[in-house]
């Protein structure tokens, strides 16, 4: 995948702050930060519908320039969760550069 967010025009992180993923987690999801915590399950604690996940993928793949497949989608319903799968991606990314 390309280093730069075409969408965007940005750089994309080459690395995934867990704090900054935690604070833009909770803006699209509209919840306290504080409530956005490596096990809080985006549906069961936070909510979550399927129009705010896709949101939430939305912003992830415009953000880390990375793209998730739908098997993927299913795992990701935590901070940890998602802190992980982005790491793996652009570690991935990285080593192909």
């Amino acid at each position: 995948m390309a280093d730069v967010d075409k969408a965007e025009g940005r750089d994309a992180p080459a690395r995934v702050d867990k704090a900054e993923l935690q604070a833009e987690l909770a803006r699209v999801l509209d919840v306290d930060a504080a409530r956005v915590t490596d096990d809080a399950d985006f549906v069961a604690d936070l909510g979550v519908d399927s129009l705010m996940a896709l949101e939430v993928v939305v912003v992830l793949e415009r953000t880390y320039a990375v793209r998730f497949g739908e098997d993927e989608l299913n795992r990701i319903t935590t901070l940890r969760a998602v802190h992980d799968a982005l790491t793996d991606k652009l570690a991935a990314a990285s080593s192909r550069n």
